[in-house]
């Protein structure tokens, strides 16, 4: 069975940092598309960035040059890298990871930025 764990959500001021990190066990790690989702309450959950099993990432355009999206094969883990936050980056951050017809989801972790 597939399981995905967030983590590094946190209250964080404007203009701050924050590193998420997701834990996927119980499949073939290197071979997913790996993604960073949020949803902000009473908003449709959207995509934040993406990674292919090559590596390749694309990123929404509100957080394109702040965020970073990377994977760790060895050690089954997708990051995203969070810089200059905004308040409007608030919200909880779902970890998704595809192959083919499957699609797995993890439980999120909240991040919020505010002063």
């Amino acid at each position: 069975q597939v399981q995905l764990v967030e983590s590094g959500g946190d209250l964080v001021q404007p203009g701050g940092s924050l590193r998420l990190s997701c834990v996927v066990s119980g499949g073939a790690f290197r071979l997913y598309t790996l993604a960073w989702y949020r949803q902000a309450p009473g908003e449709q959950r959207e995509m934040v960035a993406r990674i292919t099993r090559d590596g390749s990432p694309t990123y929404v355009g509100s957080v394109e040059g702040r965020f970073t999206i990377s994977r760790d094969n060895a050690k089954n883990t997708v990051y995203l890298q969070m810089d200059n936050l905004e308040a409007e980056d608030t919200g909880m951050y779902y970890c998704r990871a595809d192959l083919a017809i499957q699609t797995f989801w993890g439980q999120g972790t909240q991040v919020t930025v505010s002063s």
